[in-house]
């Protein structure tokens, strides 16, 4: 997770809290406001892991936002592993960057925004586009969506197998396959990502 800043037409400015899925690079949330603290930041979190369940960790910058007492307590009540990168070191969140660049030339750079409600639409569709139709290299020229659907059918062959949850050769063989493939190079999941 990661903040941007932009401005409105009126020159007031506001930011975005940016939370992705580093294996499936499926974006979470995009929450805009004109000033997002660390009570804030755990709702949003909170919402998403409502959704979706708690990840094993996340990773961030360490602002205050992140940093803070509501964060420390947000993340022991859901059992989040916060793993902070190095100050002055943004590549050590590479995917998180990444991702705001996109966002930045292809949405806020773009886009004229006359007030909130109309930055959180905007934000939303391209949201959608980006999560739904936009094609990752990383996942094999697939939205997340379609490689989300794509796992989710390969963990149902192996249930239907009796080959799920268990550490067989088949499984670790389908599992060595992804992970060697092209487009995965850059990818090194977490061993909960990994089994699923």
């Amino acid at each position: 997770m990661d903040f941007l800043s932009a401005r409105l037409l009126d020159g007031r400015w506001f930011r975005v809290l940016t939370v992705i899925d580093q294996f499936t690079r499926e974006c979470l949330a995009l929450v805009a406001d004109r000033a997002l603290n660390g009570p804030r930041v755990a709702l949003a979190l909170s919402q998403v892991v409502a959704e979706r369940g708690a990840p094993e960790s996340i990773t961030a910058d360490n602002g205050s936002e992140f940093a803070g007492r509501a964060m420390d307590a947000w993340s022991y009540q859901y059992g989040v592993h916060l793993e902070f990168i190095r100050p002055g070191k943004p590549v050590d969140n590479s995917f998180i960057e990444s991702f705001n660049g996109r966002l930045r030339d292809e949405c806020l750079n773009v886009e004229t925004f006359f007030d909130l409600s109309d930055v959180r639409e905007k934000l939303t569709r391209w949201q959608l586009d980006y999560n739904q139709v936009r094609p990752h290299s990383a996942l094999a020229d697939r939205s997340p969506e379609q490689f989300i659907a794509r796992l989710a059918a390969i963990e149902r062959g192996l249930f239907a197998h009796g080959l799920a949850g268990k550490p067989n050769a088949g499984r670790c063989r389908a599992l060595r396959r992804r992970r060697q493939s092209k487009t995965f190079t850059a990818f090194r999941p977490t061993p909960a990502q990994g089994e699923g």
